[in-house]
């Protein structure tokens, strides 16, 4: 025990002491035996933070090191016969290329846009988006306030819909979970944007033909935090001790809730002290339940990696619609690679990354039973992991917005043909 309050100590001293991240650095590591990876994974617990944790002997991990810690850093991976990469010099300084405006003048795409893609809004300027579109398209968007954060921020929720007369098959949209992960809630409220105002005969064909149930941002709390005060902040902002806050919303659900693994209180993916701890998740879970019966399709998204995953996240056994997911999930990823190139892959979470539990898409899937539920891990996969540089927040919308237009067309035929097929065999 008290080496996890020494830990805590040394995290929080180190935070609150360095309201920048200059000369912090990540290196790439890649485990090439069983106990590289296990010392590979312990690291954390030393003050070192990861980019992309050990899944697997072999792959890759992006480790980030203070400036205090690099004279040890060094030879303590020469030790267990690690050879590393520098990927990033200065984390700072990418930092700062994602908190600025970009000039579209140069921009080698449309920026005739109402709501500012140019950059990576606050907390205040997606308030006040939602609060513009509830006023002026009163026909079609339904604002609601799905509950409140341990700091006492809103969390919205918005309905949108084209139809009058009809119940349409249900979307959910869920984005920016965790604080640091500004492309999440960018991404969604670009497609929100889209739904409304496009003139694409495709998009308005897919929004007028689904009801759309849209919570872009979960965690307003940490997304703000990484704004004012940390960049790199990743979990809620509720106090669990004295230099501890905070818990990984996206482990806090309640299936295979810490199943695999537990991580000590000041951890980056410290899962709460019991399912549903934070009010966040329990808000969501309220709101679910309120229209349990009016979505089927379930998308969360977060980055980076460039992923499509289906759930679970605690077992490599594939759910029980895998093969129709699979098929459903190449079509996505192959329209989302036509405008920029841009590469997914697809699979279930423990096979594509690493063991993870307490999940939003394992949650909607293994209690609720729904048949599409899947997440986007959004750009990069490479450089940038979670600083990714507003100028590829429209192309990261553009393509994801092709990709769940593929997605949903084909789960429309995915859909017709199951009918086909219970018709022909009643004959």
């Amino acid at each position: 025990m008290w080496r996890i309050i020494v830990l805590c100590t040394i995290i929080s001293l180190t935070v609150a002491a360095s309201s920048t991240y200059e000369n912090y650095k990540v290196f790439k590591i890649i485990p090439l035996s069983l106990n590289q990876f296990i010392f590979l994974r312990n690291m954390e617990e030393h003050g070192y933070f990861f980019w992309e944790e050990p899944i697997s002997m072999k792959r890759p991990v992006k480790l980030m090191v203070a400036p205090h810690l690099l004279s040890e850093f060094h030879p303590l991976l020469k030790r267990e016969n690690l050879s590393y990469e520098l990927l990033i010099d200065d984390v700072q300084e990418l930092i700062n290329r994602t908190t600025h405006s970009i000039d579209f003048r140069n921009a080698p795409y449309n920026s005739n846009i109402l709501f500012p893609f140019t950059k990576y809004p606050t907390l205040g300027e997606i308030y006040d988006y939602i609060s513009s579109i509830s006023l002026n398209y009163v026909d079609n968007v339904r604002n609601i306030v799905i509950g409140e954060t341990y700091e006492g921020n809103k969390i919205y929720g918005l309905k949108v819909t084209f139809s009058l007369t009809s119940q349409n098959p249900g979307v959910f949209l869920e984005g920016g979970i965790h604080g640091n992960d500004w492309i999440s809630p960018a991404t969604v409220i670009y497609i929100l944007h889209q739904l409304l105002t496009s003139n694409d005969p495709n998009v308005r064909e897919m929004a007028g033909s689904h009801d759309w149930y849209i919570v872009p941002l979960v965690n307003p709390d940490g997304y703000n935090y990484s704004h004012t005060t940390d960049r790199l902040w990743r979990k809620s902002r509720k106090q669990y001790d004295t230099f501890c806050f905070g818990a990984d919303l996206n482990r806090n659900w309640d299936y295979e809730w810490s199943s695999s693994y537990r991580s000590a209180k000041c951890s980056n993916t410290y899962a709460g002290p019991t399912p549903f701890s934070e009010p966040e998740t329990r808000a969501l879970k309220q709101y679910f339940e309120s229209v349990l019966d009016k979505f089927e399709t379930y998308i969360s998204f977060h980055g980076s990696s460039q992923l499509l995953l289906f759930p679970y996240g605690h077992t490599t056994a594939h759910i029980d619609n895998y093969n129709e997911m699979y098929i459903v999930g190449m079509k996505a990823v192959a329209a989302l690679k036509q405008k920029y190139g841009t590469e997914y892959l697809i699979g279930n979470i423990a096979e594509r990354t690493q063991f993870v539990t307490g999940s939003t898409i394992d949650y909607i899937k293994g209690t609720y039973r729904k048949p599409y539920v899947c997440s986007y891990e959004l750009r990069d996969k490479d450089y940038y992991g979670f600083l990714l540089p507003p100028d590829q927040i429209i192309p990261t919308g553009q393509e994801t917005l092709d990709s769940i237009m593929s997605m949903l067309h084909e789960i429309k035929k995915q859909k017709y043909r199951a009918q086909q097929a219970k018709q022909d065999g009643k004959l």
